[in-house]
């Protein structure tokens, strides 16, 4: 019998649990940041210094706080489903529709997080270094969330392809060729 080191024993609903479970873990991680980021959108309006905003300024935030509260919807949409359709047999549909509301909201976030740091710096040091610091938001986020995954699955997918082509090359416990989906 063939051993698949890393392979996971368990059922497609018990994947499907396992990886919905992930998820909330990480939107829970995500969302405590969300919120801090959303209770100052929501905050600044009221504070003494507001009215001294420019147009543009004025503009960059409320575009901002609609980019906060969309992110807060789209990381909590995937408990909203879920209790929504809780023991209907769908769980497989959650997970995926969950994901892609997660993944939605990270580039909702990022736009968000890139508002906020417009806002702010545009604010304090002016318009040129706020839209300095803004490209730099944004470009850290495509590259931390994007680039980066994206960069390790192609590494991890050729190390697995020239372990499939030589085995013997493998590491003891890596000659496992066959991934599950996560």
């Amino acid at each position: 019998m063939e051993v698949h080191h890393g392979a996971r024993n368990e059922t497609p609903l018990e994947r499907d649990d396992r990886n919905f479970g992930e998820l909330l873990q990480e939107l829970r991680v995500i969302q405590t940041g969300v919120q801090i980021l959303f209770a100052f959108l929501l905050t600044l309006a009221f504070t003494p210094r507001f009215p001294e905003l420019d147009d543009f300024q004025r503009g960059t935030y409320i575009t901002t706080l609609l980019l906060a509260a969309l992110t807060v919807l789209l990381f909590t949409a995937p408990a909203v489903v879920h209790r929504r359709l809780f023991r209907r047999g769908a769980k497989r549909r959650v997970v995926d529709v969950s994901a892609r509301l997660a993944a939605a909201g990270l580039a909702v976030l990022g736009l968000a997080l890139t508002g906020a740091v417009l806002l702010v710096v545009d604010f304090v040091l002016g318009r040129a270094a706020g839209l300095t610091a803004a490209s730099a938001t944004l470009l850290a986020c495509v590259g931390l969330w994007l680039l980066l995954p994206w960069h390790v699955r192609s590494a991890h997918t050729r190390t697995r392809a020239g372990l499939a082509r030589d085995p013997a090359q493998a590491p003891s416990g890596a000659q496992d060729t066959t991934e599950r989906k996560a």
